[in-house]
């Protein structure tokens, strides 16, 4: 024997004879079907994601709108306390008047776009304020009220844009 006929049959002996054996008709059809529903359900949630993100896309779009004139509103907000305060500290005469006109206008140009200045009460609401400062409290503020606001609040349509700075009681 030959080196080469002793390496074919090593090799015939290692390798197992296998027999191909071709699937049913039936076999093949369970084969496809089951392919086909796998596909229809991939179909199926590619659709509802395409679906979920047109409505999330809408909804951040609507809430971007909404809030459009946040920045803006929260950058004139200084400008009208410096017209209070021009207006605490100036005589009365045609220039307060005049003075007073504008804060006017201008606060009803930012309430039309939605923005509202928050009601500070006698409790303390620490969503819509900041105790800056808190004095021991007293039978006239009990603990838990305002005693002063230091700065008005402002809201813009329902988020808090500037929050009510004030001094709070504290038992």
């Amino acid at each position: 024997m030959s080196e080469e006929e002793s390496t074919e049959e090593q090799a015939e002996e290692l390798a197992p004879e296998e027999e191909v054996v071709e699937p049913t008709i039936e076999e093949q059809l369970v084969e496809a079907i089951a392919r086909a529903e796998k596909a229809e359900a991939e179909i199926t949630y590619r659709d509802a994601d395409i679906v979920n993100l047109r409505k999330r896309t809408a909804a951040d779009k609507a809430i971007l709108l909404k809030f459009a004139g946040f920045n803006l509103a929260s950058r004139i907000i200084p400008v009208l306390d410096s017209l209070d305060k021009a207006l605490e500290a100036a005589e009365e005469g045609p220039m307060t008047e005049g003075v007073r006109l504008t804060r006017e206008n201008l606060l009803q140009a930012l309430q039309s776009e939605g923005l509202t200045q928050i009601e500070v009460g006698s409790e303390y609401n620490p969503n819509t304020m900041e105790a800056l400062t808190t004095l021991p409290a007293s039978d006239e503020h009990p603990d838990g009220t305002v005693i002063d606001t230091l700065e008005s609040g402002w809201m813009y349509k329902d988020r808090v844009l500037r929050p009510a700075r004030v001094v709070v009681s504290k038992a």
